[in-house]
């Protein structure tokens, strides 16, 4: 019996037999644009990351440009809500004066997504338009999509080169592109959060957005119980013209991930979200784990699992620990 080897283990050598590498152009760094605001607003949940006036996050914007960053999603925080969501077509709404302000800056140095939910501009907090139901109130998903066609064209006038579909309601990518398509705006990419699962880790988030919501998303979000369920969803959104996929969150669903990797024949994204971000720097910050250590193995798992765009609030963080040569 031939018995193998103990080579000699060096940084060099590990980084020449290394079978997945992290690379900023694969990051995307999600940011917070807030209405009525003068300067930066730290979150106090997500230390480190800060709601942005339009000024600053166009400086952002810059930074990531510098960085190499693959590209940076916007979320806009409105002053006022309502029912409808009113703020998330209007041409004057913080997201689309924000994402305009950023295209202008950087032109096409970045991949500038925007977020296409209603979320942060309802003033009950979910992602769709409500109304009455057999047992109560639910969202109307038909309701709905007529609201993100109204938002998707608003948003691509505005700039955006990739519209990040979050809402999880049925039929919402062939109806987008449909609109898109109407108004001659065929370049627009479509982003579809294909397996987005409800989940405890988005407390931060909603801290961020300045959400309204009042329990969950569990009636048309994916139950984390379920896989076979998110495939089904990949290969509805892939058909109806998802020009990229996501799996959201990332870290507590690789196998979800792994599995839209094996199948899917455009490129599939995973969502480090907030909840993921604040347990490292939480546990860093009291001294239980090394947080540069962690940020890196974190995000190294999703890149292994097989996703190739991944977004991620360490993404500026990973991109300066890559440019100085070093993820030892």
């Amino acid at each position: 019996m031939v018995r193998p080897r103990r080579l000699r283990s060096s940084a060099a050598m590990r980084r020449l037999v290394a079978e997945h590498r992290l690379h900023p152009a694969d990051l995307v760094l999600p940011a917070f644009v807030r209405e009525g605001i003068s300067e930066p607003v730290e979150i106090a949940s997500m230390p480190g990351v800060h709601q942005h006036t339009v000024e600053s996050l166009v400086e952002l914007a810059r930074r990531c440009v510098e960085a190499g960053l693959g590209g940076l999603m916007l979320f806009g925080v409105p002053e006022h809500k309502d029912a409808r969501g009113s703020g998330a077509d209007d041409p004057d709404g913080i997201l689309n004066v924000a994402t305009r302000a950023v295209v202008d800056a950087v032109g096409d140095a970045l991949v500038v997504m925007t977020d296409l939910c209603l979320d942060e501009f309802t003033d009950h907090g979910h992602c769709g338009v409500l109304a009455e139901g057999p047992d109560g109130v639910v969202v109307d998903n038909d309701a709905t999509l007529e609201r993100y066609a109204d938002m998707a064209v608003a948003q691509a006038r505005a700039g955006s080169h990739v519209l990040g579909m979050s809402g999880m309601m049925d039929g919402q990518v062939g109806f987008v592109r449909g609109a898109l398509d109407r108004e001659g705006l065929t370049g627009t990419a479509i982003l579809a959060y294909a397996a987005k699962y409800t989940s405890a880790l988005y407390g931060p988030f909603r801290e961020a957005v300045c959400s309204s919501l009042t329990g969950d998303r569990a009636t048309y979000q994916q139950d984390p119980a379920n896989a076979t369920e998110a495939v089904r969803e990949l290969e509805l959104d892939i058909a109806e013209g998802a020009d990229i996929v996501m799996v959201k969150p990332a870290g507590p669903h690789l196998d979800v991930v792994a599995a839209a990797a094996a199948m899917s024949p455009v490129p599939v994204a995973a969502y480090q979200i907030s909840g993921e971000y604040s347990q490292i720097v939480a546990a860093a910050e009291r001294g239980w784990i090394d947080r540069k250590q962690a940020m890196l193995e974190s995000v190294m798992h999703v890149r292994r699992a097989g996703a190739s765009i991944i977004l991620t609030y360490f993404a500026l963080q990973i991109a300066e620990v890559l440019d100085r040569g070093s993820t030892s």
